[in-house]
């Protein structure tokens, strides 16, 4: 199975900020925007991928945009934290 993983931040170019391994099975996308998510996201499923990860900054709204990108046609999760740790995060995101 192919797997993608999405990573959302205004300084990356999803043109140029990919990475693969396992001959391509498993792939790192950087994306500034949730269009370029979304175009990403069309890509992918159109050359197979089996499921699509998000990093958290997509949050809900984010994933279900991705979602509605590849038609619901595949599987696509989003990455969360423990409750526990949000002081963390805020530091470190702002």
């Amino acid at each position: 199975m192919k797997f993608a993983f999405l990573i959302l931040d205004s300084r990356f170019d999803s043109a140029a900020d990919q990475a693969s391994i396992h001959g391509g099975d498993a792939q790192i996308i950087g994306v500034a925007s949730l269009a370029q998510a979304a175009a990403a996201a069309r890509q992918l499923a159109a050359e197979g991928a089996g499921c699509i990860e998000l990093c958290g900054a997509f949050g809900p709204e984010g994933a279900r945009a991705v979602i509605d990108a590849t038609g619901g046609a595949i599987p696509v999760g989003y990455v969360t934290h423990l409750p526990e740790q949000d002081s963390l995060y805020t530091e470190v995101f702002g």
